[in-house]
């Protein structure tokens, strides 16, 4: 079991960028996420219901704290138009402690008072 504020890297995919744009708002807006980097399309194949498939897809690199994993899970199931999503999370054990910190500060449940 991992602690509640590693920081986790989430992959997902989504069909076109304005339904790309609109879930990666949602999950910033809700502080789920700190960052989500909207990538270049990229053409995926893949093998659905017996046939192989094609498709053009905008990928998602999401930024998050474990603890906030099951939220975010969940609002991307709910707001995303696949069946089945694609949805992979990957611990990411290293990186720069500053970036790292202010991850966690970002999905923190609530917001620290600004001072005056």
């Amino acid at each position: 079991m991992m602690p509640e504020d590693d920081i986790l890297l989430v992959l997902t995919t989504l069909p076109g960028m304005e339904s790309a744009e609109r879930l990666a708002a949602d999950v910033i807006e809700a502080r789920l996420a700190a960052c989500v980097q909207i990538l270049s399309p990229c053409r995926s194949l893949y093998r659905w219901q017996g046939k192989v498939e094609a498709a053009t897809e905008i990928p998602l690199l999401i930024k998050t704290r474990a603890s906030r994993y099951q939220a975010l899970e969940a609002a991307l199931c709910a707001g995303h138009p696949y069946e089945i999503p694609e949805i992979l999370a990957f611990s990411a054990r290293n990186g720069y402690a500053g970036y790292l910190d202010w991850v966690r500060a970002e999905t923190a449940d609530a917001v620290p008072e600004a001072a005056s």
